[in-house]
Order: structure tokens, then C-alpha cells, then sequence
């Protein structure tokens, strides 16, 4: 069956847009999950758990939250704590320049009036479009649509849209005017969550939860049985990235690569070094035993690591330093390595 035209789709809903608006928050009214941005709402926890979500699964963020907040509980202390306590407690959620931007947005406005509307967010650091509009349309009403892919997925399937997209990115910005569309005057923010929830909880990428969908008699492709169809984007090209590590260890210290300050993404974190940071050869550094082989996805590379067993050179290059094993634990390494570190550890207990 041919995919309906966008624009007469879009024409059906829009004219359904009352309907639309009332099921989906009677449904958001019920079934919302009891998140604790939720069930305290302040401006700045829904600032921190905004920055927090960005690339990161809800699950993944609630204990972080928990944390931050009894250690970091507004802006004034988040404005006033070094950058160390701030990476310290972002350790592990990765994309480490969401806890420098929110560091520095604290900074920005802890002493003054809170900005209020989408345009005045986005002058501060890590807030986009999507960022400003959650902020402000939860925290003042302000009539600012969030369109994520989540968002993407659901008008996307509402209107059968079919036309290709290269990314996400392209895909947000051809669905933000219906998506502001069917934004309603009232309780804006209520009504953007309640987006995001269904996409979270039914509106799934796959296996979409269509029999129980609250909005599934508006949604032209849940009528047509075909909505895994939509949105339509190119498969992401992934890049093999092929990384050496060394494991140096030397009386009760383990050798690590402290990256500069100035470093664009992992400024102040420590991580095993790469053969060529511990001024060792591909080559040499794989002459010894290889203790663990991981793979992960970060954006577009498919990463391969191997971390090898090694020895110091004499004269060991700029960046790396000597941390007590008994001191781990107090320093800030990124999320994977102190996973591997401690599995290293263990296996050698």
C-alpha cells in the first residue's frame, strides 16, 4: 500500500488536533512515570536532569541525579564547586562537556534572575534548541515545542511520513513546525513530556506497543499496521577504529594518561594510556600479554581496544602519571576505563 502524503496527513491531524491533545494527556496523566524531576519540580533539577538525558537512558541518569543533588543541591553550589568534584560525580555518564557546560551555565546565572524564554537559554552553554525548549516550556509555560527522536518517531508514524532523511538532525527540523503545531496553549510542558514519555514507553523503534497506544485512532500509520516503516533515515556508515592500550603497573601505582585542561574532550580524566601516550610502539606494546579486548559505540566509530600488559620507558612522555592503586577510587576516570581497571584488578586478585 502506498505511504499517504505528508501533507494531507498533516492536514488530518492538525484538524484532529483538540482529540489528539486531550488523549494524550489523560493518558500522560495516568501513566506517567513517577520521575523525580517530576514529583519535585524545580528549575534547576530540570536543568540538571535535561543536561543529564542527553545521550543517556532515564535508568542510567536516576542515580547520578540522586547523587548530584545531595552533594550539588542548586545553582549557587554547582556555580561554586571545582571542576574536579563536578567531573568526579559525572564519572561514568560520559560526553564529559555536558558536566563542563552545565558547570559553566551555573556559573552564568547563579546570581542573577533565571533566563525564561527559549532564545535567552540557548545563549548559555550546552543548551540547544531541544535543551531550551524542555527547560522553559516545563519551568514557565513557555510555547516552545521539544522535538527529539522520540518526538521524531511519533509524528513521523501519526502522518506516515515517508520521506528520507539523512539523520536525525534534518528529521527534528522538518517535523518542528507540527510539532509546534500541535503544541497547545496551555500546559505546554505537560504536554511535551507526555511526547516524550509515549515515545519512551509505547512508541517504540521497534515492536511499538500500537494495540495499547492512547493516540494509535489518530496515528495513519498505526491504522495501516506499518509504523516500524517510519521515520524514514540512512543507516548510520560506522567507522572501524582499531585502539592499543597498556596496562603499566609498578609498585603498587598503575601508570595513566591525565589529559590536559585545555583538552577538547576529556580534559582533567585519567585513562589507560594508548601504546603511543606511554611512548611504546604498536608493535611493542602488543608483545605482551593481552589482558582484556572491548568494543564500544561511541557516535560513528565502532571502537576495538586492547590492553596489553607493558613496562615503563625510561623516560616516560608528558601527560602520564603514577595513581596508588589505594587512590583509584578518588580520582576521575571515564566510565569504561574504570570498568576495566576494576575487572583487570579483580582477575589479578
Amino acid at each position: 500500500m502506498p505511504s499517504a502524503q505528508p501533507s494531507q496527513s498533516r492536514a488530518s491531524l492538525l484538524a484532529a488536533k483538540s482529540g489528539f491533545q486531550r488523549a494524550l494527556r489523560a493518558w500522560y496523566r495516568v501513566h506517567a512515570r513517577p520521575l523525580p524531576w517530576r514529583l519535585n519540580p524545580s528549575l534547576y533539577q530540570t536543568v540538571v536532569s535535561e543536561f543529564m538525558l542527553q545521550q543517556t537512558q532515564v535508568k542510567t541518569v536516576l542515580p547520578y541525579l540522586a547523587r548530584w543533588l545531595v552533594e550539588l543541591p542548586n545553582f549557587a553550589a554547582l556555580a561554586a564547586a571545582p571542576e574536579s568534584r563536578v567531573l568526579k560525580l559525572w564519572e561514568g555518564l560520559g560526553y564529559y562537556s555536558r558536566a563542563r557546560n552545565l558547570h559553566k551555565l551555573a556559573q552564568a546565572i547563579a546570581h542573577r534572575p533565571a533566563p525564561r524564554t527559549p532564545a535567552e537559554w540557548q545563549e548559555l552553554p550546552g543548551v540547544g534548541p531541544y535543551t531550551a525548549a524542555a527547560i522553559t516550556s516545563i519551568s514557565f509555560g513557555a510555547p516552545a515545542a521539544c522535538v527529539d527522536g522520540n518526538v521524531v518517531r511519533i509524528l513521523a508514524r501519526l502522518t506516515a511520513d515517508a520521506t528520507p532523511y539523512r539523520d536525525s538532525a534534518s528529521a527534528s527540523k522538518a517535523f518542528a513546525p507540527l510539532a509546534t503545531a500541535l503544541l497547545p496553549a496551555a500546559n505546554p510542558g505537560d504536554h511535551n513530556q507526555a511526547m516524550m514519555e509515549l515515545g519512551a514507553t509505547v512508541c517504540f523503534r521497534q515492536n511499538p506497543l500500537c494495540l495499547t497506544c492512547p493516540v494509535v485512532k489518530f496515528c495513519a500509520a498505526g491504522q495501516r499496521g506499518d509504523p516500524e516503516n517510519y521515520p524514514q533515515l540512512a543507516a548510520k556508515k560506522l567507522e572501524q577504529v582499531a585502539v592499543t592500550r597498556v596496562w603499566i603497573e609498578r609498585r603498587g601505582a598503575l601508570l595513566l594518561h591525565l589529559s590536559a585542561g585545555g583538552a577538547r574532550r576529556f580534559a582533567n580524566i585519567h585513562e589507560l594510556p594508548t601504546a603511543a601516550q606511554a611512548g611504546l610502539t604498536e608493535a611493542a606494546a602488543k608483545q605482551g600479554k593481552l589482558l582484556a579486548k572491548k568494543r564500544r559505540g561511541i557516535t560513528r566509530y565502532q571502537i576495538t581496544e586492547s590492553i596489553h600488559a607493558a613496562r615503563p620507558t625510561a623516560t616516560l612522555p608528558p601527560g602520564l602519571v603514577w595513581v596508588p592503586l589505594t587512590a583509584l577510587d578518588t580520582i576521575t576516570l571515564s566510565g569504561p576505563h574504570r570498568r576495566w581497571v576494576k575487572e583487570i584488578l579483580g582477575g589479578k586478585a
